[in-house]
């Protein structure tokens, strides 16, 4: 529940580096969701190459332009022939690195890319697709960027929840 609590989508990061052990880490906690039918659709792609970075902020017109200032980002996609749960599956995996790379002290925002469109008007998914290279049946869900945080969000507050969102059936 703590690393729940602390979740916050963080956008300013610092300069400093995120190790390869800690990244290790957050890639095996995607490659760790489960899918439907354990199909494992998912696939990552990590960029720390900062001109690819930049590139990849341009991806949508709105939400994506802290992958410039981030140390690394994880892109999430899926092979739409292998399952369609894809949608699912991808953003199962990328909340699983969500929350590893928050109990790792590492600050992230999740950008989404499906359904969304660069300031061009062009599909955010082949964008990305286009950028990196990756093949027509993979499907983009987002990406997942990563740094050392620069600044500080207080963490959720339990009390705060909306409890008449849920009914229960007895």
């Amino acid at each position: 529940m703590d690393i729940m609590l602390k979740r916050r989508s963080i956008r300013k990061y610092t300069d400093e580096d995120i190790s390869d052990d800690k990244i290790e880490k957050i890639i095996d906690a995607g490659l760790l969701a489960p899918s439907s039918r354990n199909r494992k659709p998912c696939e990552f792609i990590v960029i720390k190459n900062k001109d690819m970075l930049e590139k990849l902020s341009h991806a949508k017109a709105a939400g994506s332009k802290m992958l410039a200032n981030a140390n690394t980002a994880i892109a999430v996609f899926a092979d739409s022939n292998k399952a369609d749960t894809w949608v699912e599956d991808a953003s199962i995996a990328l909340t699983y690195m969500d929350l590893m790379a928050v109990n790792l002290g590492i600050g992230t925002c999740w950008t989404q890319m499906h359904l969304r469109f660069s300031k061009d008007d062009v599909d955010s998914e082949e964008f990305v697709r286009n950028l990196l290279s990756i093949e027509d049946k993979y499907r983009i869900v987002g990406i997942l960027s990563l740094g050392i945080p620069s600044e500080n969000k207080n963490p959720h507050d339990l009390n705060k929840l909306d409890k008449d969102k849920v009914k229960y059936i007895l």
